[in-house]
């Protein structure tokens, strides 16, 4: 095979911050296939509009939206917690409705290893886990309903995906083309690779006049 976008999440969410560092626009890109032009974000990426409009300008006819296998906020016991299930729905489906494209949700799975080496015998955590709402991964159609299979266990789902499906909502309401005012709203993306460093090799009057950055690969 061969890696047709190496995208790095834009924003670390919530606890995230705590490891991870903000990614660049390089990976802001649709992959023109054989079986359409394939585009994807990261988790809460998902909900941010300029991040998926840079996409959908692109033509983007498949979208992969990518998601943790639950995303505890708070104790279960309180309210308002985070239904992870119902917002990686509707965050998917206002793409795929905006977009007019497929979408294909795909959510990670926790198994008993992966929550024993996160509780840690801890009950108090234990109970976290088992009461968070599991994501499901599915596939929804152009105008955001669902279609195909839904699994919340780990194997291979299917749906049929016509890409000239994509056509007929876009006759009245293309938000990348007729049905937006380019007078008024302008978007700029900057899809530079981020480098943590430079060096300049060679004599020092040389890199004084031409220096010649290498980066070094992150």
């Amino acid at each position: 095979g061969q890696i047709l976008i190496h995208h790095r999440k834009l924003v670390a969410t919530f606890f995230e911050k705590l490891v991870w560092d903000p990614g660049d626009g390089a990976g802001l890109v649709v992959a023109n296939t054989r079986i359409g032009r394939i585009g994807g974000l990261i988790c809460g990426e998902n909900t941010n509009p300029l991040a998926r409009y840079s996409l959908m300008t692109q033509g983007e006819q498949v979208h992969i939206s990518s998601y943790p296998p639950i995303w505890p906020t708070r104790v279960p016991t309180e309210s308002d917690n985070y239904d992870n299930r119902a917002a990686n729905r509707i965050r998917a489906s206002a793409h795929c409705f905006e977009a007019k494209c497929f979408g294909i949700i795909v959510a990670g799975h926790l198994d008993e290893v992966a929550r024993k080496s996160i509780a840690l015998d801890d009950p108090a955590i234990e109970a976290i886990i088992d009461a968070s709402p599991r994501a499901t991964s599915f596939f929804l159609g152009p105008t955001g309903a669902a279609t195909g299979d839904e699994m919340i266990d780990e194997g291979i789902g299917y749906a049929q995906i016509d890409l000239d499906d994509c056509i007929e909502p876009k006759r009245f309401h293309d938000v990348v083309a007729g049905y937006n005012r380019f007078d008024i709203f302008d978007v700029t993306v900057n899809r530079v690779r981020r480098n943590p460093i430079r060096f300049l090799e060679g004599r020092a009057e040389d890199a004084l006049t031409s220096p010649e950055a290498v980066a070094v690969p992150e």
